[in-house]
């Protein structure tokens, strides 16, 4: 019942035409828009339309949320779900957004804990995601990941993967996949990059994932879901398995598309 009425209302939702001025600001502000074929924009401006009426946009320490936030944000986060089956990331309903870096104040420690740590240092923040939500946004840094995807930083992309992540329950850095065959190279393939990624950035040796990536398998899945966006020529060329194993999980040819946009 309940599906029935969510479908029902999305329906309603997609009989309005895409608004133009949001057309306008895809193009202008997230580059990864330009790089679809006509399908794949179709289907990305459907998944905004229900993303951005469906969720609830939160503007913090003074920040109004307007239609640029709210499009800019709906289009990176519905970018990963091109080729998934999906429910617009079920768990989630609210998204909060700051103008810029948030600092997360320090923890400090139960008197009951017998962990060594009595106080955790303030930590400043682009982006953090919850298993239920909410997930927190800073525009200066979603801006600047969708205009400079050659960076290899897009925090939307980082927070959301997380998301997918977590519908199984857990942040382990392994989403739900297709069947046995795709959880067993994934652990092959991801186990193997994850070590090096630690091995290397302990060294103090050049990466090509940023070493944030080894904090922990859900951070590894993070980082490398921006990579695969946001530069999957290189990763194709110099970690193929890896690709490989993200584009049988997004169902999508991330490289295949920034080379016809580079030839265009």
């Amino acid at each position: 019942m309940f599906r029935w009425i969510a479908d029902h209302r999305r329906k309603k939702i997609l009989e309005k035409d895409f608004p133009a001025e949001w057309r306008l600001t895809l193009q202008k502000h997230v580059l990864h828009y330009l790089f679809l074929n006509d399908e794949e924009r179709i289907h990305l401006e459907q998944l905004v339309q229900v993303f951005a009426e469906e969720k609830i946009f939160t503007g913090c320490n003074g920040l109004e949320v307007t239609d640029e936030i709210r499009v800019v944000i709906s289009a990176e986060a519905c970018m990963l779900l091109l080729g998934l089956p999906h429910d617009l990331y079920r768990n989630l309903h609210t998204i909060f957004v700051y103008p810029s870096t948030v600092v997360v104040p320090e923890a400090r420690q139960s008197m009951f804990s017998t962990a060594p740590f009595l106080v955790r240092s303030e930590v400043a923040i682009s982006g953090q995601a919850f298993k239920r939500g909410p997930v927190i946004l800073v525009w200066d840094a979603v801006k600047k990941g969708a205009r400079h995807p050659e960076n290899g930083h897009n925090v939307v992309y980082h927070e959301f993967s997380h998301i997918l992540d977590m519908l199984d329950g857990h942040a382990d850095g392994v989403p739900a996949l297709h069947d046995k065959k795709s959880y067993e190279s994934w652990s092959r393939v991801c186990s193997r990059e994850f070590n090096s990624l630690i091995e290397k950035s302990q060294k103090g040796k050049p990466t090509f994932l940023d070493p944030y990536g080894a904090t922990n398998e859900a951070e590894f899945f993070a980082v490398a879901t921006e990579y695969f966006f946001d530069k999957p020529l290189k990763m194709k060329k110099n970690h193929k398995e890896l690709y490989d194993i993200l584009a049988g999980f997004y169902n999508q040819d991330t490289a295949a598309r920034e080379k016809n946009h580079r030839l265009k």
